[in-house]
């Protein structure tokens, strides 16, 4: 599996980023081609102080080829495009493969 992790800094609109995000921004990721799931969250909170993010988000794919293929296509490039609509405090986008842990 091949997972890409989207943090967020504090937007200069909380309000405004929930909303677009939970109505608009979500359905067009929803959509990207060879996505398997998604995963976020607004409650973010550190071990100590105060978190440095607003919001976390993170996508599976098969694996970093499918991701990129996604990323590159017209879809992708949408979603991509769409992020300036609510991310007023900066996006910091990172991707990796997962290795499975035992229990």
């Amino acid at each position: 599996m091949h997972k890409l992790l989207v943090l967020y800094p504090e937007p200069v609109d909380p309000d405004h980023f929930r909303e677009y995000y939970v109505s608009t921004h979500l359905p067009l990721v929803a959509k990207m081609p060879g996505l398997l799931a998604y995963r976020y969250s607004f409650e973010v909170t550190a071990t100590q102080g105060e978190p440095p993010y607003f919001a976390v988000f993170e996508a599976e794919f098969a694996d970093a080829a499918a991701l990129t293929a996604s990323r590159a296509s017209a879809h992708g490039q949408k979603v991509s495009a769409d992020v300036a609509n609510y991310a007023t405090g900066g996006v910091v986008v990172m991707d990796c493969p997962m290795q499975n842990g035992t229990i």
